[in-house]
């Protein structure tokens, strides 16, 4: 059967910015994530030695590297070959070496072995369109094994199309002025004009038909932002 999976640049959608090695050198700084938090919900779910993780849009590594130290094996996939060689570089100063790195796509990334555990995703899913998203979502779904677990963070709209101008004028008002603090607005409006936040009706029975359970949910007080986490079921 051809597979329509190769119809898709990956790589274009992501952003110039995600190749730009100069960029990715300020990446950690801008986005201070603390990953702790993620984890530590990860174990909840039975995250542990025997568990194997697959990142898609690992990026820096910064989940990656933290799930790996309670993890048996990490899969770090990611679209920019800058991204992956930051990661490969933080888990060699760190001395972690149960992280495999990958550079693929949701789309393009080809999974050998057994069924894995969980998969876990941030600020990923919105670079593709929302019909690749729903194709995106079972191609995640047929990673896991059945019961196990999809972590979904990203850039979602928590509102109906009525409270846009509120919304999203709220939002792009709160952008930070320093690039090398902070999303400033101009990158706030590219994201608008460029990328592919999906609404939150809309998002949640792509989940559904995906083949999860969405087990718990969380809308950030912007209602810009939501995470997921689901149980895969079928």
């Amino acid at each position: 059967m051809t597979s329509i999976s190769g119809l898709l640049d990956e790589v274009a959608l992501a952003g110039p910015e995600h190749l730009d090695p100069a960029h990715v050198r300020g990446y950690d700084r801008k986005t201070a994530f603390d990953p702790s938090a993620d984890v530590a919900l990860l174990r909840d779910r039975g995250l542990g030695a025997e568990s194997t993780l697959v990142d898609i849009g690992a990026g820096t590594g910064t989940f990656a590297l933290a799930a790996a130290r309670v993890s048996g094996s990490v899969i770090a996939v990611d679209v920019s070959p800058a991204m992956l060689a930051t990661a490969w570089a933080k888990a060699e100063q760190l001395g972690i070496d149960n992280v495999e790195y990958v550079r693929a796509g949701f789309l393009g990334y080809r999974h050998s072995g057994a069924p894995v555990d969980f998969v876990y995703t941030r600020n990923a899913l919105h670079h593709l369109p929302d019909f690749w998203k729903a194709i995106a979502l079972r191609r995640m779904a047929e990673l896991i094994r059945l019961g196990g677990v999809l972590f979904l963070r990203d850039l979602v709209f928590a509102f109906e199309p009525y409270e846009t101008e509120q919304v999203l004028g709220a939002w792009l008002d709160g952008a930070s002025e320093d690039p090398e603090v902070g999303w400033t607005r101009d990158e706030y409006e590219t994201h608008l004009r460029e990328e592919h936040s999906t609404f939150t009706w809309l998002l949640e029975p792509m989940l559904v038909r995906a083949g999860f359970t969405i087990d718990d949910l969380a809308y950030d007080p912007r209602r810009v932002y939501a995470k997921y986490v689901c149980t895969r079921h079928a």
